[in-house]
């Protein structure tokens, strides 16, 4: 009989396979989840590309839908066709000019015009200051200009030849943008004062001058707009060519030297000579406002003064001078104007002139 073999018991919790048996369970293990995993992972990207390919559908249909439905009820409607353009302006900018400029044509749909590359074309004019441009349903389009008001003419010589010349000189508004004048100007732009000798950059239609002299003539015409200095000092013109200084001269032609700096003291002191002019009925000839103190006045010559200027200080009555004739002296007695010439030399009278106040001479 053979000898049993007693089987050891074992031990409790202990694993029946072997490593190796593990090592092959943990492979079939691994490549059995791997590949769930890879059906999950495509299973969520189907799902994923369905939702993205619905979603493109969706905005595409909508895209279309909208824009078949704007051209169809707005671009396309002949109830929106631009048939009326109102232009109003405070200047002398013609409706035509505007218009032009614009590039507005009537017929198109007001939807397609874009009113803010309308504006900036409007802008583009030297004589345009501010623009508004606003659509009114159904069919018009609206646009309302403020016009630049210029205060000045502007020149490199001394004076204005001819304002009516379009390729002449320029007009300039308080702010020193330069407009180019027309054939067709406002009659009161002929009144307006003058800014004589800017040489210091060339002069360009719709450029802001930079100037320093220029800019403190404008500064100086702005401030002489006061009740006061706008009814007894006019200015017509101011010569900025020193370099230095600004010589003014006004409707009766008094010559008066600003300084660039505290425009404003310079005008009040200004305003005193005047009311002593006043007071004194003289009139101011020369007055320098570059000094502070003392400053050199003159004044000009009276009526009187000038009468008696022409009075002979040796004599009692004033020169007479002897008119010279036009042809020489033999061709006047042997021509056939000659009898003529002795009727009227026998009938001319000398007369005496008498001063204004018998006795006084300079």
């Amino acid at each position: 009989m053979k000898a049993r073999v007693q089987e050891r018991p074992r031990v409790r919790n202990q694993r029946v396979s072997n490593p190796r048996q593990r090592r092959q369970q943990h492979l079939l293990d691994v490549r059995v989840r791997s590949h769930k995993a890879v059906q999950h992972r495509n299973h969520r990207l189907l799902v994923l590309g369905s939702k993205v390919l619905l979603s493109l559908l969706v905005c595409g249909s909508l895209f279309f839908g909208i824009r078949y439905g704007a051209l169809q009820l707005f671009f396309e409607n002949p109830d929106y066709r631009l048939n009326r353009i109102e232009v109003r302006t405070d200047g002398t900018l013609s409706r035509e000019q505007i218009v032009t400029t614009a590039e507005l044509r009537e017929g198109e749909n007001i939807f397609s015009v874009n009113l803010a590359r309308v504006q900036e074309r409007l802008q583009q004019l030297a004589q345009v200051d501010e623009v508004q441009v606003m659509r009114k349903m159904p069919s018009e389009i609206d646009i309302q200009i403020v016009e630049r008001k210029p205060v000045a003419w502007i020149t490199t010589g001394q004076d204005i030849l001819n304002p009516l010349n379009p390729e002449g000189d320029f007009l300039v508004d308080a702010r020193g943008v330069l407009m180019k004048g027309k054939k067709s100007v406002v009659p009161e732009y002929l009144g307006l004062p003058i800014i004589a000798g800017c040489t210091n950059e060339p002069l360009e239609s719709g450029k802001t001058v930079e100037s320093f002299e220029v800019k403190a003539a404008l500064e100086l015409l702005r401030l002489s707009a006061r009740s006061f200095m706008q009814t007894r000092f006019q200015l017509r013109k101011i010569d900025v060519s020193k370099g230095y200084c600004l010589l003014v001269t006004d409707k009766n032609q008094t010559q008066v030297t600003f300084g660039f700096d505290d425009l404003d003291a310079q005008l009040q002191r200004l305003e005193q000579f005047l009311v002593f002019s006043d007071d004194s009925s003289r009139e101011l000839a020369t007055v320098n406002l570059l000094v502070q103190r003392n400053i050199p006045v003159t004044f000009a010559k009276s009526a009187t003064e000038i009468i008696n200027e022409t009075i002979d200080p040796d004599g009692e009555g004033p020169k007479i001078l002897r008119a010279l004739p036009v042809l020489p002296e033999t061709e006047i007695k042997s021509g056939p104007a000659a009898p003529k010439a002795k009727a009227r030399e026998s009938k001319a009278k000398v007369r005496k002139a008498i001063p204004v106040e018998r006795g006084r001479k300079n």
